[in-house]
């Protein structure tokens, strides 16, 4: 038989409490359920002999396909590499005290946002129809200082990336925006303060606090611009990924083991950014963690007394330095 136990005053102690978890039944069969229904689709599609896999493999690495994807991934680095230079100025511009540069920001987000990105990616393909000649000089005057045909400039490939960029970089530019005003205003004051100027400041000190919020929309919008390029053949251009499938496709009549391909190639490219997206956050997080992980610990380490005060190493530290000084000089 087990003692009991008491304290130095003779009371008895309770015994110690046990916790056990509580068994929970319904997320297993949850996963069980989540499990079979993966295994029926994965059979589906393995066992369906519609969707004639071994057309599939043999059109997977077919040479027009792999320019197709060459093709796209210029077309999403161009396109995101001008978007976000674009929205990082409209969003500067957006933020100006120049109200001229504000309403020229708030028209072009207004204007590329508000029209299909297909629609401009047509007009795109019929500037040169529209615009015959590209020349500088006088406005109202005969007077040119420069002129060149227009086809020469905006063939069907710069077209495609410039109308991809434009429409891109209105999103975008709300994205930065949005990161822009998530920093602290106290950064800019103590910027300010210590002399430094707008331009410095913004690419110093709030831009690169801002892409811990930019990154990840970012991202997302690099992953949907991947799959944009699809809607290119508006303008036309017949180079990328999907019209090579679909070329394919109508030449030998098999339209679903085509879409297979493309799929396929898609979700390859996609995983990659997102891995690559993945490793942008963690690399311009690290010192948002670093000072939670401090506040945390701050907020563990109170001084006794009747206003509560968080201290930390350092501060300890550094009181404890001030104390023998106290005492070397008395």
């Amino acid at each position: 038989m087990a003692k009991k136990q008491v304290d130095g005053e003779g009371l008895d102690i309770p015994d110690r409490i046990h916790a056990l978890p509580v068994k929970r039944t319904g997320p297993v069969v949850a996963a069980v359920i989540v499990a079979l229904l993966a295994a029926m689709l994965v059979q589906g599609l393995v066992t369906n002999p519609r969707f004639e896999w071994n057309i599939v493999w043999k059109y997977l690495f077919n040479e027009n396909v792999l320019e197709g994807i060459g093709y796209t991934l210029l077309l999403t680095v161009i396109s995101m590499v001008v978007a976000i230079i674009l929205s990082v100025i409209l969003a500067i511009m957006r933020k100006s005290i120049n109200p001229v540069l504000r309403g020229v920001s708030w028209f072009f987000i207004w204007f590329f946002r508000g029209t299909p990105v297909y629609t401009q990616l047509v007009f795109w393909g019929l500037f040169s129809v529209l615009v015959p000649k590209l020349s500088l000089g006088i406005p109202f005057t005969s007077v040119t200082f420069w002129s060149i045909d227009s086809s020469t400039i905006i063939t069907a490939f710069n077209a495609a990336w410039i109308g991809l960029a434009l429409n891109e970089a209105a999103y975008l530019s709300e994205i930065v925006r949005a990161g822009l005003e998530a920093v602290d205003p106290g950064q800019t004051e103590a910027a300010k303060a210590l002399g430094m100027k707008r331009s410095l400041i913004m690419r110093r000190i709030i831009l690169p606090q801002a892409m811990r919020i930019i990154i990840p929309p970012t991202g997302n919008e690099t992953i949907g611009m991947l799959k944009t390029t699809s809607l290119v053949l508006a303008v036309p251009f017949t180079l990328e990924l999907q019209f090579a499938t679909n070329a394919i496709a109508n030449r030998i009549y098999k339209p679903i083991p085509l879409l297979l391909v493309a799929c396929i190639w898609y979700l390859l490219i996609t995983s990659i950014l997102m891995v690559i997206q993945s490793r942008l956050e963690k690399h311009f997080g690290k010192g948002f963690e670093a000072r939670s992980i401090v506040a945390e610990d701050n907020g563990d380490q109170q001084l006794d007394g009747p206003v509560a005060v968080s201290e930390t190493k350092k501060d300890r530290i550094a009181r404890g330095n001030n104390v023998k000084m106290i005492g070397l000089n008395a």
